[in-house]
């Protein structure tokens, strides 16, 4: 198959360069900003600062006040403590979270951990190596290894139970002596004179209590009640996740995430520790069996059990059977903010993508990396509307990777999914077959999904070659009506697979980042 493919894939690869310039005129319409929402008002409280300063109600005053104690606001809290800020931490739950996502972190990932000296945070969790990817489609499979030659034999992707993780990560910012970690429930940011000056809050023993600081952070998760009043959340909830834990189970490839092309979308398989394996089954829309009256395990049983490879096919059913099934549904949120003076989103209240690739955790430790040295320059944040336009270039300066990881997740989804019409099915068989070609076609694609190469143009050069790689293996070697009108119909699919994606990340932010003024933006003098 290799040796048939190699010869026409370049050529038509050549080919792309001038559809590619043809298709791309289609979105280079520059997105409208929305105005803000009346729903805004819902999580603001007006407050008056007094003498234009912003005190804590108890004394303690703070730099920045971050919203949330999760992988972003543990990382956040722990960076800018770091960096000598008064930081004041209020999570709505201390404990250690049990969730069935979140557990994978990629190498690009891991790279930041360690650029935020929290690498340690993966110590004695019983994490992982995770060394790339084992792609099964049709009794076939594929191994697609991470490009990890030119790094540090330490460097690979880690994989790890999320609470654990999580509360290393807590430990290590209450460790600073400037970070105060307080279980609390957020109710509402305080507002004056359109700028968020900190928040309002309630307290475990149920005292209602106010905060002050002149920057505050929102990084309460998926489920953030205050996202509206900093953005315009226009969330999608394409499937839901299926998750089992497999126990003293060995996958085919060791030390590899698995990932099964079934029908109708996609199963991952993954390590979370020395004994258990995580299974997530994706289920596309929102509505899934119940687990309840047992229609999911019977689901589990019928359609996807036959479908896993035979290696794994007991302790699949064996899991099932010990009947510990939990449900996530899967979000997707473009980045949609309202440039708001003293306030900023960070994590899943500002960001999300389909976690079939894993990306959140690596787009988050990104952003947390450009906001440090973002605000590195500053001794003072108290001037609110000067932070606020310099700040804005963080919405730019974040963009290769979050768009990169952002695009490849929402398109790499529809594309493994099981679908009846023809041209769609053409594109995933080429999906499955241009990757393991191996050499650049499968190291470029996994360097992208890695978080190892942030690049939008090469993720857009390597989708639509996946696309015309399959349009190829249609037209070669003799082209009949029926086959080019499926042709036309893949890259037509294609288009409109990842263009809308586009589109919503900001195709000038994306591709022409040096034409946005407030990229090159200055430091705002000190007071």
């Amino acid at each position: 198959m290799r040796k048939m493919a190699d010869p026409y894939v370049l050529a038509w690869i050549s080919v792309f360069v001038t559809t590619l310039l043809a298709l791309c005129g289609v979105v280079l319409k520059r997105r409208k900003v929305n105005g803000i929402s009346s729903s805004r008002t819902m999580s603001v409280t007006s407050v008056s600062a007094v003498d234009g300063e912003c005190r804590s109600a108890d004394g303690c005053d703070a730099d920045v006040i971050i919203v949330g104690a999760g992988v972003a606001g543990s990382a956040l809290a722990h960076t800018l403590g770091k960096d000598g800020r008064r930081v004041h931490v209020i999570e709505r739950d201390l404990s250690e979270p049990d969730r069935i996502v979140g557990e994978l972190l990629q190498p690009g990932g891991y790279l930041k951990l360690i650029e935020l000296g929290l690498e340690d945070c993966v110590k004695e969790i019983d994490a992982q190596q995770v060394f790339g990817y084992a792609l099964f489609k049709d009794g076939k499979r594929t191994r697609l290894s991470y490009p990890l030659e030119n790094f540090h034999s330490d460097v690979s992707g880690r994989s790890f139970h999320n609470g654990r993780f999580i509360q290393r990560m807590r430990e290590k910012a209450a460790s600073l002596p400037n970070v105060r970690l307080e279980q609390g429930v957020v109710t509402s940011l305080l507002e004056d004179k359109g700028t968020i000056r900190g928040v309002q809050y309630k307290t475990k023993d149920g005292s209602e209590l106010t905060a002050f600081a002149p920057l505050t952070i929102v990084c309460d998760g998926c489920f953030s009640n205050l996202r509206r009043s900093l953005c315009n959340p226009q969330v999608d909830v394409p499937s839901c996740f299926v998750g089992l834990v497999l126990e003293n189970c060995h996958l085919p490839y060791a030390n590899h995430g698995h990932v099964i092309l079934a029908d109708p979308s996609p199963i991952l398989f993954y390590p979370i520790s020395s004994t258990e394996i995580r299974c997530l089954v994706d289920v596309p829309g929102q509505k899934v069996p119940s687990i309840a009256n047992g229609e999911m395990a019977n689901y589990l049983r019928t359609v996807v059990a036959p479908q896993v490879p035979p290696e794994i096919y007991d302790s699949f059913v064996a899991a099932v059977d010990k009947g510990n099934i939990r449900t996530m549904p899967n979000r997707s949120m473009p980045a949609s903010p309202y440039p708001t003076p003293g306030a900023l989103l960070m994590g899943d209240a500002f960001n999300m993508r389909h976690p079939l690739t894993g990306g959140g955790m690596t787009v988050a430790l990104s952003d947390i990396v450009v906001l440090r040295d973002l605000l590195k320059p500053l001794r003072d944040l108290n001037d609110a509307p000067t932070l606020c336009k310099y700040l804005e270039s963080f919405y730019t300066l974040r963009k290769p990777v979050a768009s990169t990881i952002n695009t490849l997740a929402g398109a790499l989804y529809k594309v493994f999914c099981a679908s009846p019409d023809q041209a769609r099915k053409e594109m995933r068989q080429a999906c499955f077959d241009y990757l393991s070609l191996g050499g650049v076609f499968s190291t470029g694609p996994i360097s992208l999904l890695s978080g190892l190469n942030p690049r939008p143009l090469s993720l857009v050069l390597h989708f639509f070659a996946v696309a015309i790689y399959g349009v190829g293996r249609l037209l070669l070697p003799f082209p009949s009506p029926k086959r080019i009108w499926i042709g036309a119909r893949l890259i037509s699919g294609a288009s409109g697979i990842i263009f809308p994606i586009i589109k919503a990340e900001g195709v000038r932010q994306m591709f022409f980042p040096a034409t946005v003024p407030a990229y090159y933006r200055r430091a705002p003098p000190a007071n």
